[in-house]
């Protein structure tokens, strides 16, 4: 057993977790954000993408007491964040989801793209989605919204810069 405190969110979480915990199953078991999915359990598929400290983890093979110190973010916490909800936007107008089951994942590892990278172009984005698996949407659609966002981003660039 460990203690460990971490963010999630933005708020504190101190807790004793088993050794073996994945962080996964800690932030859908332990603090309910069932917005992390599990799939393949061997970080293959990316359903279970979150952020911790910035950057894009596989939760289920991350295990929580690794998280100790560390600030989670998970598809909940992005409350209010224009870039996320620019992201979100594009998905439903692109019908870049459609079971589910991998948008999670999906939506963090767009918006780690989108945040890291300023020359975005489709070989970039197909490359980096390549972690993410998903069975329904062949990808097209997912790859289109975050080119729908990265175009509104550099727009965006040009409008203030003028």
């Amino acid at each position: 057993m460990k203690a460990i405190n971490i963010r999630i969110n933005g708020r504190p979480v101190a807790q004793t977790v088993d050794d073996r915990l994945s962080l996964a199953d800690f932030v859908r078991d332990h603090c309910l954000l069932t917005g992390t999915h599990v799939g393949c359990e061997h970080g293959v598929c990316g359903a279970c993408t979150l952020m911790m400290d910035g950057k894009p983890v596989r939760s289920c093979i991350t295990l929580a007491a690794a998280a100790d110190g560390r600030d989670i973010r998970t598809v909940e916490g992005y409350e209010g964040d224009a870039l996320m909800q620019a992201i979100r936007k594009a998905f439903n107008l692109r019908h870049a989801l459609q079971c589910g089951f991998c948008t999670p994942g999906m939506l963090a590892t767009a918006y780690d793209m989108l945040s890291r990278i300023p020359n975005l172009e489709r070989d970039r984005i197909r490359a980096e989605l390549g972690g993410n698996l998903c069975r329904c949407t062949g990808y097209l659609s997912i790859i289109q919204a975050i080119e729908d966002v990265h175009a509104q981003l550099n727009q965006d660039k040009r409008e203030i810069a003028s």
